[in-house]
């Protein structure tokens, strides 16, 4: 194995009449870096040309730097690489696999060191790319370590290019060991690798000011040795001090502990429910079965936060409450710590910081939950790749609840359980889709944050807000139902808004009658037994269901036509008055088209081919 930074040829400085070159393409880069702080449409006054920061791999020895340029639609990359390699592979892929990648790869022949816009065939073989879209801005070497500069489009229209949109983009990487002769002698199977979810097109957004008087909490996970198992949600109960006033949350951060920026995935602080005044204390992975089950009820989410997510800010005029008479002082702390390398010894305080004031801000901010009722009435068949379930607040809902201005949705979580891929809430208004609340075509149930919308979406009296999921349940051999186990699934968006309303849950669920004669039809012309008996659950019959074509089409079919039953519900978990049962599915006669990406003037280029780098020296401290 040839380490490129020390011994390789290619990264030893070049001839004196090239490394003038390199001086003034060195010279080049800084002024362009200058040009890119200021140019970068919104940006604050940075500290840095790159604010967002996250660790690639657990080792630290990736980490990846980006900004954006919404005017350009560009998006800058710095890739710092630590350590003597041969090499290293970056990109992106529909879920992060590494078959069919967009890939950018620098390697060396063991003479020259290349830098080339490549991609990956189904069987992970790497291929350079005809159209060269990644391009390289500054190799840079310092002690022992490599940045790389480059950039790309969000839509480049390559069929092999993956479109970079405002929705989780599932990153790939990979290091190599040793030369390769060719690009084409590289195959994914046999390096090193790994994947991580991050949301790449932040929402540009204003900072407010912090008033004189906030102050902050911490929420921390106490000194937690993180399991040696690829995936652990870690939950933990603390409690508000005694008779602790109503105060506003105005922002909020995580805290990290050091040394774990790669293990802690993402963090939320939920607050239970006021039915009793005392919650089990609990400290442990939240699949655990010695985990009360009135932790379940701890699910107001108050903070959350994943990885590349910077500090939550909410809007100057409003603020979201907790403390004082009618909230629980309990909290529950949920922590996914992914550990792919299975690190064992690792302990860990990492948490959420609360900014919080007592000079009460004009709007309280309400948390509202949209889509399907946690109930094993929605259920996915097993073997399904696409299957989609929808809930509904209804105009009937919205016009009892809401006052006549209406709400301002200002942030949106999108939340399902393991088999879910792809969730979108739309508005529509007078039976036509006007407008995308929030959409995540590459969601993963791995990477859950609060995400501040582009542009507020104000929600109206008579209004109707749609939340669909689609769920792959390709590796399942029994029908997944509705619930609250991790097994079990959801289909939910909580918005963040104000006014707060008495409105917190405004869900549905398909007619349990109609369910039941779904049920009878199978048993009659199926050729197996399906138990309809009383005594039967639902779950059990789900369970007995022969998935055949017809029993497929048929729930499916249910599912898009059958009355719902509403549930339009206070804070108090009691429905406004009314029956909300049988009721029709709301009548939508228009969608919302999806843009069509718009494809870069494309500059006449000669034949692609590999860039030979060439590496300028890193300014010394």
């Amino acid at each position: 194995m040839q380490p490129y930074l020390s011994h390789q040829p290619c990264w030893s400085l070049p001839s004196p009449s090239v490394r003038e070159a390199a001086s003034m393409y060195g010279t080049a880069v800084a002024i362009f870096l200058v040009i890119l702080v200021a140019a970068l449409q919104g940006s604050e006054p940075a500290e840095s040309p790159f604010p967002y920061h996250i660790p690639l791999d657990p080792e630290g020895t990736l980490e990846l730097s980006w900004n954006v340029s919404y005017d350009q639609e560009i998006i800058y990359f710095q890739l710092q690489v630590r350590g003597p390699r041969a090499g290293v592979l970056f990109g992106m892929s529909d879920r992060g696999e590494m078959e069919n990648a967009d890939l950018v790869m620098l390697w060396t022949d063991g003479d020259k060191t290349y830098f080339a816009d490549a991609w990956s065939d189904q069987k992970g073989q790497i291929h350079l790319d005809t159209h060269q879209d990644y391009q390289l801005l500054q190799a840079q070497r310092a002690s022992n370590s490599l940045s790389l500069l480059f950039k790309r489009p969000f839509v480049t229209c390559d069929p092999k290019d993956y479109v970079i949109e405002d929705d989780t983009v599932h990153l790939v990487y990979g290091i190599l060991e040793e030369p390769f002769q060719s690009l084409e002698a590289i195959n994914t199977s046999g390096l090193h690798t790994g994947l991580q979810r991050v949301q790449l097109l932040k929402s540009e957004v204003s900072t407010p000011a912090m008033p004189a008087d906030v102050q902050t909490m911490d929420i921390r996970a106490p000194d937690v040795l993180i399991p040696s198992t690829e995936t652990t949600y870690w939950c933990y109960i603390t409690e508000l001090p005694l008779h602790f006033p109503r105060r506003h949350i105005i922002m909020y951060e995580a805290i990290v502990t050091e040394g774990n920026e790669a293990l802690v995935h993402h963090m939320e602080v939920f607050q239970c429910t006021n039915e009793s005044e005392a919650v089990p204390m609990f400290n442990g992975p939240c699949d655990s079965k010695m985990k009360p089950d009135r932790l379940n009820y701890c699910r107001h989410v108050l903070a959350a936060w994943a990885l590349g997510a910077k500090a939550f800010y909410y809007p100057e005029e409003a603020g979201v409450a907790f403390g004082g008479s009618g909230s629980s002082r309990f909290l529950r702390l949920e922590v996914h710590y992914h550990n792919p390398r299975n690190i064992q010894g690792r302990r860990d305080s990492s948490g959420i910081r609360l900014h919080y004031t007592a000079s009460l801000r004009p709007n309280e901010a309400g948390i509202m939950e949209l889509g399907l009722v946690y109930t094993p009435l929605m259920a996915i068949p097993p073997q399904e790749t696409t299957f989609v379930l929808t809930g509904y607040c209804t105009d009937r809902c919205t016009q009892m609840a809401l006052p006549k201005s209406g709400i301002h949705i200002f942030a949106s979580q999108l939340h399902t359980h393991l088999t879910g891929r792809k969730v979108i809430t739309v508005l529509a208004r007078d039976g036509q889709q006007r407008e995308v609340v929030n959409r995540d075509n590459h969601y993963s149930p791995h990477f859950q944050e609060i995400r501040m919308l582009k542009n507020a979406v104000t929600v109206y009296q008579g209004d109707v807000l749609i939340t669909s999921c689609t769920y792959n349940t390709e590796n399942r051999t029994m029908a997944t139902v509705g619930g609250f186990g991790i097994l079990e699934e959801m289909c939910v968006n909580y918005i963040h808004y104000y006014p707060k309303t008495e409105l917190e849950l405004c869900k549905s669920a398909v007619d349990d009658g109609s369910l039941q004669k779904y049920f009878h039809i199978v048993n009659r012309f199926g050729n197996e037994e399906v138990c309809t008996c009383p005594q039967a659950s639902v779950p059990q019959q789900f369970a007995s269901v022969p998935w055949n074509p017809f029993n497929r089409v048929m729930l499916k079919a249910l599912y898009d036509y059958a009355p719902i039953s509403v549930h339009c519900n206070k804070t108090s978990a009691v429905r406004f008055p009314g029956n909300w049962n049988l009721q029709p599915l709301p009548k939508i006669t228009s969608a919302v088209e999806e843009p069509a990406p718009r494809c870069p003037i494309r500059q006449t280029r000669g034949p692609a081919g590999p860039f030979v780098v060439i590496t300028t020296e890193a300014d010394a401290e």
